[in-house]
């Protein structure tokens, strides 16, 4: 949506560059990260911004200072929504582009065995790219705040904008003047919200979802606290 504002120049190839959470395009060095971006400004315009969407920059346990290092006058923005559907939609999405073979309560089960140590060993070796890490998290990237606090951290609490979904999205985009103010962005409106990476499928069945939302209870107070309001999944 925000690539349609006119001050709003997109990478060139793909929004979501994964340049400070893959290994291989990290050691590439901050050249390599700049050529995905236009080179210059269209003639006679004025401020202009350009930016990316890569979600597994929140996860990755070196992303965030990385982003601190190279880009010192970041803005960030982070898009939360509810943690169960979160979990439920990647999996789907992870099914769908190959990177997994278990049904969902099968993952959500191995999830502990699969994550065991990736952590650490990434930030043990920057060079170790763990698939597991990156595609088979569903209920560990759903703990916003831990992940939260470290962004908070590395690039400071004011250059984080943290949305959620269900009410960035609700009739009207109620928080879309938020976003333009943290971006520095004149007043424009979309024509349309746009909603991608929706996956068709049979309904969670509900003992899954009472499960999951256990997982995450602890989490969410932390989250409220953290935010000072309730999100939507919480209301």
């Amino acid at each position: 949506m925000l690539t349609e504002h006119p001050q709003v120049l997109p990478p060139l190839l793909n929004k979501g560059i994964h340049y400070f959470d893959t290994a291989d395009r990290f050691r590439q060095g901050s050249k390599f990260y700049a050529a995905h971006f236009p080179f210059k400004r269209p003639r006679n315009a004025g401020r202009m911004i350009t930016g990316e969407a890569s979600p597994y920059y929140m996860f990755h346990p070196l992303a965030a200072t990385r982003i601190a290092a190279e880009l010192g006058q970041v803005k960030v923005v982070v898009l939360l929504r509810d943690p169960v559907e979160r979990a439920f939609s990647a999996h789907k999405q992870e099914r769908g582009r190959g990177f997994e073979h278990l049904e969902f309560w099968e993952a959500l089960q191995q999830e502990p065995q699969r994550l065991a140590g990736e952590e650490e060993r990434i930030i043990a070796d920057p060079s170790y790219q763990s698939f597991s890490h990156q595609h088979h998290a569903y209920v560990a990237r759903g703990r916003y705040a831990t992940q939260l606090e470290r962004m908070f951290a590395a690039v400071g609490r004011e250059q984080v904008l943290v949305l959620d979904t269900d009410t960035f999205l609700s009739a009207g985009l109620p928080t879309w003047p938020l976003l333009l103010r943290h971006l520095g962005l004149d007043d424009w409106w979309p024509q349309t919200p746009i909603h991608t990476n929706s996956r068709p499928s049979t309904p969670m069945p509900e003992q899954t979802r009472r499960w999951l939302r256990e997982q995450f209870r602890d989490e969410d107070d932390r989250l409220i606290e953290l935010l000072g309001y309730l999100p939507s999944w919480r209301q």
